[in-house]
């Protein structure tokens, strides 16, 4: 779960189950959070909960010291970072993994990911909008995604909420999903019943798969 703002939203994604809590440090967001903030509240989280920054084109220096203050696991660019980018960062804040965010539409190709395989750890999809670094609330065609040949492991992202996340387990069995405003009342405000019925049904997916 992606865009937490309260300390009650990390401790029911805690409660819920989930596997990684994502913050944004990105100020035109209205998820935007502070260093301060994140530090505070990743010191309270076990040590089996993932947490990560959010960083859209900012300075890679910028970058890795929020990443060391805060005590993150990884680190998510959405931006136009370059593959050298990628690389400086994982080799700085090891043990942090980088996940490159990709935007993607009918336009999308192979070509734009595979410079990136060897220098992250997963690759972020999100809908494109344009002039929007992501966080649309809005889907894209997910067929896209097996013509992109894709050679790191899949998050899928891009308006995923209760009602359509087994659909779309069913058709891409990502590595893994990243929720936003689809558990959101307001940005950055989690609804809490939402959260757990996404949790219940990726569960109950799991389940009939073993």
């Amino acid at each position: 779960m992606c865009g937490l703002t309260r300390e009650k939203d990390v401790e029911a994604g805690v409660d819920a189950g989930l596997d990684a809590l994502g913050f944004i440090f990105y100020d035109k967001s209205p998820r935007n959070v502070s260093p301060d903030f994140v530090r505070a509240v990743v010191s309270k989280i076990g040590p089996f909960t993932d947490c990560i920054g959010v960083f859209v084109n900012r300075e890679r220096e910028e970058v890795e010291e929020i990443v060391e203050y805060c005590g993150l696991s990884h680190a998510q660019l959405h931006g136009d970072e370059d593959p050298k980018f990628c690389k400086q960062v994982e080799r700085f804040a090891s043990p942090c993994r980088v996940i490159k965010a990709f935007r993607v539409s009918n336009e999308s190709t192979k070509e734009e990911f595979s410079p990136y395989a060897e220098v992250t750890h997963g690759f972020l999809l999100d809908t494109y909008s344009k002039g929007v670094a992501g966080g649309t609330g809005l889907t894209f065609d997910w067929s896209i995604i097996q013509r992109l040949q894709l050679q790191r492991p899949l998050i899928l992202a891009g308006g995923l909420d209760p009602d359509n996340v087994e659909a779309a387990l069913s058709q891409i069995q990502p590595f893994g999903l990243d929720v936003n405003s689809g558990v959101e009342l307001a940005p950055g405000i989690k609804d809490h019943n939402k959260l757990n019925d996404f949790v219940r049904k990726v569960r109950r997916f799991e389940a009939g798969l073993n």
